[in-house]
């Protein structure tokens, strides 16, 4: 009689990150099967062999980098921090001559999700957080999405001083949280348009009573 205590805990996390091009692409290609499988058959009719098959890639090299299928959401989360991150740096942090306004403006879009399809969010994720996400990697990610505020504040020359780190990690908070919370309700594309447009108007009134003493 078989005993599942026997069987082996599935790892919930990556075993190792791709650094050579080739592999670069293959777990991209993972990444992007995994999201069409679950966007079209849901959370739980994604398994490992099915993403391998689809994506062209075989069943061991997938589980060279992912175990599971809890190991794969839990990279693929990181990716998408990554690529958000990225897509700060290059759009609101090296552009020169950009006006703080038009800096926060573009944080502030791309932190609420409205600046196109940088990577793809389900609400069933805040569901598996617990299943791929310790403490410790929570307040990783937290920590990095506040230093983002921190760079585009750092090269906005035109202000004259940088607003305070408690000013910068309430409207982190606001806007971070805000977006989660969009996600588990659910709002819809035109709802999540207007909400990123009043936060974008929230963060500059803020930015401006803070450090212009300008609450107009």
């Amino acid at each position: 009689m078989s005993n599942k205590r026997d069987a082996p805990p599935s790892r919930p996390k990556p075993l190792k990150r791709p650094t050579q091009s080739r592999a670069k692409a293959t777990v991209q290609a993972i990444f992007d099967t995994y999201v069409r499988i679950w966007q079209r058959d849901g959370w739980e009719r994604v398994t490992t062999r099915a993403i391998a098959l689809e994506a062209g890639v075989a069943v061991g090299t997938l589980y060279d980098y992912f175990p599971s299928k809890q190991a794969l959401h839990s990279g693929y989360v990181r990716h998408c921090i990554e690529v958000l991150l990225q897509a700060v740096d290059e759009q609101a942090v090296q552009p020169k001559d950009l006006s703080w306004q038009q800096r926060l403006s573009r944080l502030v879009r791309l932190l609420c999700g409205a600046e196109g399809a940088i990577s793809w969010f389900h609400p069933d994720m805040l569901e598996l957080e617990p299943m791929v996400a310790d403490q410790k990697h929570q307040r990783r990610a937290y920590d990095e999405l506040l230093g983002a505020w921190r760079c585009v504040f750092a090269v906005a020359t035109d202000l004259p001083s940088q607003p305070s780190d408690a000013t910068l990690e309430a409207l982190h908070l606001a806007v971070w949280g805000g977006r989660r919370y969009a996600m588990l309700v659910q709002l819809d594309a035109t709802a999540m348009t207007t909400w990123a447009e009043q936060m974008q108007c929230f963060c500059q009134l803020a930015i401006r009573t803070a450090v212009l003493g300008d609450d107009t």
